[in-house]
């Protein structure tokens, strides 16, 4: 092995976790941007001495080291043939808040979001606030000079930087900060690689300096080269010199950043246009109305994001089909004061006979809207299926603002020449628009076609006086283009700056300077291919299962930790490994050949995919609606078929069988036998099913058994009730609370005639042929009442939005599967859309002073839409219901009782759903509709949680005034 003694060497000096198999090696292969590149290893570390100690022994071997975040680097800075240094998981502390002086200490692993979460009670922020801000990390945001939507006032990172504690490029330490001429004689004094930069730079800025002031682009939003220019005047702070230096000159293990007022209250003003010509001539005008941020979505952005089942029901702010629309924001101190601003910008554009509709929109959720969709339009535009994919790599371009419709339009000219067709959004306030041309990179001339397109930007862009790189950096998509763009003499400067820093080339080489051609190391280059995979389930409708699996474009969304569902492994864990794109990429380079002919269905693969809990938070929330459930499905098929089905996955996968196999006696014995401490320690030892979790007890009388119907009249709509297996056999006071709800509004409640099973158990363990003979059977049970158009209601989220979902996928080209599912809905859903009004007027028992606590199952979330749990509760008395951001329960059905899952079980609990349950007053109720999340929430907590059909019940008053 060629780094053997590097490694060996390495491996007893370390607190953190060193990683060099070929299955997390890969992982580390991609970031977000179009290129692969395997490293030669992995560093977690855990303290800043492991920073040090790999620096330090990489520098002895010659080993190339690689710092990295979030990896959601657009242009490759964060892969190549180096030891990849991941500070995301340990090095994430923030180590001091200074309110008064409006500063923070951090180390480089933190998110910017965690951070401003943390700031926003003492009115702070970080200013730059890039779109990938919930993944984005400050280490990171300093190596990109990141800026984002309010540059116009922020700037870029270089504007923000205080210091920076480093490991320099031969292990040393130092601390990075403004220095003045006496200090720096001390500093030129020290010994080793330290006083040696200070040395040469003081002969470097003699030498260069008018190099510098005359070449260096007059654009103030440029990333392009390094930031010469901080190098000149009297004061000297090299941490400035960081910022956009992409880990090429010093490993950053801390970082002071300076912090700006937190807005009081903020407007929008979304401004359609009939072209996107007509919106970029709109910008300059818009700006004179002083707003904080101007983003434009063109139409490709907006049919995306309308197509998207995470993001559609947010686009309401987006009237009819537009060109393109300019979001236009304000900041104030008052409603007054945002109200006089977005009357200013009509009267602006008014004048200006410019725009032809504008959508005001102030209060807090609808503009929190906006911004949610705004941030993941990368994603969005990134999300199409096919070959031809909108690629990165002149995305970052800026020009100044009074420019920016020539530049457009030039651009616009040469890409129809080349027969591209193009998507367009972004921070227009600042002259930048990311451009994605759609290239088919799988194709030899598709990417030649993209040299052509890069060089024809870079001469546009240079004639015009921007800059090749704004925010997104030079990585491997740009740095080849620093010698033409810059000019022979500022660009010799930037190598001669490297080599003060770096002499012997091992800080992220490759990078701003002495790069590779911009076509090498694709991910998908046109020796890309993958070998064919027969599924039971349908992916046709994306190109296949590889395809389906390519949808991951790496933008690392899965990443984030403070909010949403997607994804609870990682939150979790913060390993690479257990988020969707940690898992899409390994069975990627599995099926490309890039992994060991075995290792689709080896055991490393079962690791990686083994802490997917088939949430479908992926589905809503990944821009690319990246569908891992159903591919983890899919592959534990293949999985089983070649390793073989343990007990315990047969023994969960076959629940339904078990349960509808009960008779009253047999279910006495299982209860008493489950309820055994020796029972449930051979259980633990036999099936590794966790001695600490009690299994849910089987229900004496199944619900179907109790269930008594009514006889149908003219005056009483019907509606179904769907007995899955949990409601049925487990629970059956939950269907029984529905069933009468139901019955005593006025509808009559119907079961099907045949049994019915979703096969939810099935799919998520992987026995796909077994779900889809249940489906079959399903969608003949249910079919006739789906025609006659009569509903069908679920109470356990995941069983009934299986039928919606997965029975499209299990039985393709099957109408009366598509059928089913357009007429199945969850409890909720039937209670909120209420279309006969039978729960209007109805005597419901006061609850005015009772607050309830939603939290919703993972697949509603995906599926559904939590406001269904709060408008049904809502109608029956509740006045204040509050839908917690809890993420997942953690209990995923049978995962929570697998031994080897309980720690992470619970773990995914008590991020944020423990910690908001035990923030509720004594007197408030919990509703959650997942039978799994109910178990898990009377496992960890003092709470007794409910169906919402039982709190329904429970309000519903008798004809005598009494509460049920």
């Amino acid at each position: 092995m060629e780094y053997e003694h590097f490694f060996d060497g390495l491996k007893g000096q370390l607190e953190g976790e060193l990683l060099v198999d070929e299955m997390s090696k890969a992982l580390y292969s991609t970031d977000a941007s179009i290129y692969e590149i395997r490293p030669v290893g992995v560093l977690l570390p855990r303290t800043r001495k492991d920073v040090e100690r790999a620096v330090k022994s990489a520098a002895r071997f010659g080993v190339p080291v690689l710092p990295r975040g979030g990896g959601s680097s657009l242009a490759g800075q964060t892969v190549g043939a180096a030891l990849v240094v991941d500070c995301s998981k340990h090095l994430n502390r923030i180590l001091e808040i200074d309110v008064a002086n409006r500063r923070a200490r951090v180390e480089p692993g933190v998110i910017l979001d965690t951070l401003n979460r943390e700031l926003a009670p003492h009115g702070l922020m970080v200013g730059p606030d890039p779109a990938s801000g919930n993944r984005a990390t400050i280490g990171g945001m300093v190596a990109n000079n990141a800026t984002g939507t309010h540059s116009i006032l922020y700037g870029n990172m270089v504007d923000h930087v205080i210091s920076a504690e480093v490991v320099l490029a031969d292990g040393s330490c130092t601390t990075l900060r403004e220095v003045d001429a006496v200090e720096r004689v001390a500093l030129k004094r020290l010994p080793g690689l330290e006083g040696a930069v200070y040395r040469q730079l003081d002969t470097f800025v003699a030498r260069r300096a008018d190099v510098i002031e005359r070449d260096t682009p007059s654009h103030w939003r440029r990333n392009s080269g390094y930031r010469l220019e901080t190098l000149l005047g009297e004061q000297l702070n090299l941490a400035r010199l960081l910022c956009g230096s992409e880990g090429t000159l010093a490993f950053i293990t801390e970082v002071e950043v300076a912090l700006v007022p937190r807005p009081k209250s903020t407007a929008v003003g979304v401004v359609h246009f009939r072209s996107r010509r007509k919106a970029l001539e709109a910008v300059t005008t818009i700006l004179e109305t002083g707003p904080s941020a101007i983003e434009l979505m063109d139409g490709v952005a907006i049919t995306q994001a309308r197509r998207s089942e995470g993001f559609a029901g947010q686009m309401s702010f987006i009237d009819g089909d537009p060109g393109a629309v300019l979001i236009t924001e304000y900041y104030g101190d008052d409603r007054a004061e945002l109200e006089a601003s977005l009357r200013g910008l009509e009267r602006a554009l008014k004048s200006a006979g410019l725009g032809y509709r504008t959508k005001k929109l102030a209060e807090r959720a609808d503009v929190a809207a906006v911004w949610n969709v705004r941030r993941e339009v990368l994603g969005l535009v990134m999300g199409v299926a096919g070959d031809y994919k909108p690629v990165a790599f002149i995305e970052d371009a800026s020009v100044p603002v009074e420019h920016l419709a020539e530049y457009i339009s030039e651009l616009d000219t040469y890409l129809e020449s080349c027969g591209t067709r193009v998507a367009y959004y972004a921070h227009a306030s600042a002259g930048c628009l990311h451009v994605r041309p759609f290239l088919n990179l799988k194709d030899a001339a598709e990417v030649e076609k993209m040299q052509d397109i890069s060089l024809a930007s870079m001469e546009r862009v240079r004639k015009l006086g921007g800059s090749v790189a704004s925010e997104h950096g030079d990585g491997l998509a740009r740095s080849w283009l620093n010698r033409p763009f810059l000019g022979e003499a500022l660009y010799d400067a930037c190598v001669e700056l490297k080599r003060i820093f770096d002499p012997t080339g091992v800080m992220n080489p490759g990078k701003i300077v002495e790069a590779p051609e911009m076509t090498r190391d694709l991910r998908y280059g046109p020796e890309y291919s993958t070998s064919d995979v027969k599924t039971i389930m349908d992916f046709s409708d994306l190109g296949g299962f590889a395809a389906t699996v390519e949808m991951c474009n790496g933008n690392g969304a899965c990443r984030k930790l403070d909010t949403g569902t997607m994804c609870p492994s990682f939150m979790a864990t913060r390993d690479e490994q257990h988020s969707t794109r940690g898992r899409a990429n390994a069975l990627r380079l599995a099926l490309a050949g890039r992994l060991p002919p075995e290792s689709l269905t080896g055991r490393r693969m079962y690791e990686v995919m083994d802490l997917c809990i088939a949430c479908k938070g992926c589905r809503a929330e990944c821009p690319s609606n990246v569908d891992m459930a159903r591919i983890k499905t899919e592959w534990l098929s293949m999985y089983w078929k070649d390793n073989g089905v343990p007990l315990r996955t047969w023994f969960f996968a076959n629940i339904p069988e078990l349960a509808r196999a009960m008779t009253p006696r047999r279910v006495r014995l299982a209860n008493w036998v489950s309820r055994r401490g020796l029972s449930r320690r051979a259980m633990d030892r036999l099936m590794a099913v966790s001695r600490e979790r009690e299994l849910p007890a089987f229900a004496e009388r199944p619900f179907t058994s109790s269930f008594s119907d009514t006889p149908i009249t003219p005056d009483r709509p019907e509606v179904v009730l769907f007995p899955d297996t949990f409601n049925n056999y487990f629970e059956p006071h939950v269907a029984m609370s529905a069933a009468a709800v139901l019955q005593r509004v006025g509808y009559h409640v119907s079961l099907p005639q045949r049994p019915v099973c979703c096969g939810r158990t099935y799919l998520s363990k992987g026995f796909v042929s077994d779900a889809q003979r249940l489906a079959i059977e399903t969608v003949d049970a249910l079919f006739p009442y789906a025609d006659r158009g009569i509903p069908i209601v679920g109470l356990e989220p995941s069983c009934i939005l299986t039928l919606r979902d997965e029975f499209v996928a299990l039985l393709p080209g099957e109408p009366r599967a598509k059928k089913v599912a357009e007429r199945v809905m969850t409890f909720e859903e039937f209670v909120d859309w209420d279309h006969h009004d039978l729960f209007v007027g109805r005597d419901w028992a006061d609850r005015s002073e009772t607050k309830v606590l939603v939290h919703g199952h993972c697949h509603q979330k995906a599926l559904s839409d939590l406001s269904a749990s709060v408008g049904c509760l809502k109608k029956c008395g509740f006045p204040t219901v509050e839908v917690v951001d809890s993420g997942c329960c953690g209990m995923a059905g049978a995962f929570g009782y697998e031994r080897e899952h309980l720690e992470v079980s619970k773990k995914m609990a008590g991020l944020r759903l423990l910690p908001a349950l035990e923030a509720l007053p004594a007197d408030a109720m919990v509703a959650a509709a997942g039978t799994s999340c109910r178990a898990q929430i009377r496992d960890l907590t003092r709470h007794v949680p409910l169906h919402p059909a039982e709190i329904m019940l429970r309000a519903l008053r008798d004809g005598s005034g009494k509460t049920t």
